[in-house]
Parts: structure tokens; sequence; C-alpha cells
């Protein structure tokens, strides 16, 4: 299959969608007029590669996905410049792991470069869905499911890869205002050798319960710890987590139990390139409280493509909340935020080469 072998049907105009006000915008609320669509069966492999108006999917009740959890997805997102231009930040990477997270629950591997060229046509077709106030975007979701109906637990034989588009903005309510959260304590999301670092998700149904706990008693979301010994600091719900302590730049390391973010991977990039010292490693969640009690923790924020940076000015654990510095965000977090998003909008320079133009 090749994008020559590509269909485009478009939606009559007396079908298509209402473009939200940019007040009523939030995030994964509304969605463009067009989506993406390939199937694989194992006698063809992928092929009827389709742009067609978005509706509701198809799926019969023994479908695998619904019993079997076989479904991955990815989220990246199409930014407007002041110049007329449409950039996407990265999307090489997105696809790349999409790849790993569907390798892992035996999904078979996408071409990724006919992906992201039919993602760029579709862009292009609903292009004035892309709004254009600061801060907000247009999230292009890539997502796969096992469509075979058949009971029993075995890789399906039928998948639906598609990709639905939906304009946004902030992902939390405070917006880049600080978060507070809470360290989970009882709850596991992942462990190593399993599926924390896929975008698969059975991963996120695995967090729902702990998170909807959290905000009843007032936080924003929670920071998992490691599976085994309830020591290790992974990640929060929805983005990995950064620590200042004694001037360094400190995140968890990859073990394979948390994803590996493509907004964390640009974070560290971007501060090994300001010369800042950056680590890499196992963090305690008693290292933490203690630098937070000395005084030497004094910057907190989750990375990721949703919120980008997201301040956190508390944390709680074994019920003692730990306040950090006034004010927050901090300056790492402001600068971070501040350069990511002036390289996605294309008002600052890319030394790096991140951005992809939509043409």
């Amino acid at each position: 299959m090749d994008l020559s072998d590509l269909s485009i049907t478009l939606v009559k105009d007396a079908k298509r969608r209402r473009k939200p006000h940019p007040d009523e915008m939030g995030f994964g609320v509304f969605y463009s007029d067009h989506m993406f669509l390939m199937d694989w069966h194992e006698d063809r492999g992928w092929h009827g590669a389709r742009i067609e108006p978005y509706r509701p999917l198809t799926l019969d009740p023994a479908a695998m996905v619904l019993h079997y959890a076989q479904a991955a997805f990815e989220g990246f997102k199409a930014y407007p410049t002041k110049d007329g231009r449409i950039l996407l930040f990265r999307p090489e990477l997105n696809l790349s792991r999409m790849n790993d997270s569907m390798e892992r629950i035996c999904v078979p591997r996408i071409d990724e470069q006919l992906v992201l060229s039919a993602i760029k046509e579709l862009i292009k077709i609903d292009r004035d869905w892309i709004p254009t106030d600061r801060g907000q975007s247009l999230y292009i979701r890539p997502t796969v499911i096992a469509t075979e109906p058949h009971i029993g637990v075995r890789p399906a034989k039928h998948y639906l890869f598609y990709v639905i588009m939906s304009p946004v903005g902030a992902y939390y309510k405070e917006g880049f205002s600080p978060i507070k959260i809470l360290v989970e304590e009882n709850y596991v999301r992942s462990a190593v050798g399993g599926l924390g670092g896929a975008k698969a998700g059975a991963n996120y149904a695995a967090s729902l319960l702990a998170a909807e706990e959290a905000r009843r008693r007032g936080w924003t979301q929670v920071l998992w710890l490691d599976a085994t010994e309830r020591r290790y600091v992974e990640e929060v719900g929805t983005m990995n987590i950064f620590f200042m302590i004694d001037n360094a730049l400190v995140t968890p390391g990859l073990t394979g139990s948390l994803l590996p973010g493509i907004t964390r991977r640009s974070v560290l990039e971007l501060a090994s390139h300001w010369g800042m010292k950056t680590e890499q490693r196992p963090v305690t969640i008693d290292e933490v409280t203690q630098a937070a009690e000395d005084g030497r923790l004094t910057e907190m924020f989750g990375s990721g493509t949703a919120a980008i940076i997201s301040p956190v000015n508390e944390f709680c654990y074994k019920d003692v909340p730990y306040l950090l510095p006034a004010p927050q965000p901090g300056p790492v977090a402001v600068n971070l935020f501040e350069m990511l998003l002036a390289i996605q909008n294309g008002q600052q320079e890319d030394p790096f080469g991140w951005t992809v133009e939509v043409v």
C-alpha cells in the first residue's frame, strides 16, 4: 500500500460539524469533520487507506478489543504559525512509539512515513479546524483496535487503524497555573515487564480509580510509585515528572514501567542545550520529601503532549502535604514552557529540527 491508494470522501457542507468558540474549547470535546482509516487482515496486511467524514465506528459485539483490550494510541498536535503555516512537533517520534506500543500488544506495525503523509493530508483537509488563540492547537489522535469477532485469548487477525482530530485548549482547568498531586500508596498502574512503557489503553484503565479518588479529595492528579517496593517515583497519571533538586533537573529513568514521553525527551534535550545539569535515575519518594523539607526541591513539574509543561506547587505523601517555594511556577518550568510553545508555534527558531511543516 502507498499513498497513491488513498481514497478521499469529503463531508457535504450541510453536514459539517459545529466548530467551537475559543472560550468553550476544553480538551477532547470537539472533533473535526474528517478522519483517516485503514484496515489490517492477516491475508492482506494494511490496506484500504481512506479519509472519510467523521462518523461512529461499527463493531461486532465480539470484537476482540472489547474483550482483550488490544488497543493502543498516540497523541500529538498541529500548531498554526503567524505567517499561516502549520507545524507538527516531532511526529516521527510519536509514530515510532506507536509502533513500539503496537508491537508490545501483538498488533502489526504500520508504515510510519505513509501514515504521517496521510495525517498531513487529513490536516490540510480540516485545516480550518486549527484554533489560533495562544495555547490552543489541533490534537491528533492515532488509534488502533482489534476488530476481529472472536472469543478466545490470542492476537486478533483483523485490526482498524484510525486518526481523529480535536481542537483543544489547556488539558488541566488550571492551564499553566500550578496543580497539586497526591502520591498514590495503594494502587499500582504498571510493573517492569508490563505495559507501562506502551501507550496502551489498558494502562489508562488501570489508573482511573486512583485518579478519581484523588480528585474527590481535592487533588488534580496522582503520582505513581513503583509496583515492587512502593519507594521509587515513576510518573503522574498523564505526564512524566521532573524535579529541580540541588540545581539539577532530575527525572526517573526509563525502566519499562513508565512512558518514554516525547515532551520528556525534548525537555531533557533542551535543558542540556542550555547547559543545565540533568539526571535520569531512580528517584525515591523519600528523597523528594526530604529535599522538600530541606528547601533543596525548588521546582516540580510534569511534561506531556497535552499540557506541555504543568507546574506542581503542592504534593501529598502519607497524608503530609508538601508545599514548594513560592512563587510557582518556577523559572525552569516557565522557560521550558515558553521555549517549547514558541518552537511549536514557529515563533522561535528551531535549532533542533523538531518541527515538521504540513505542506
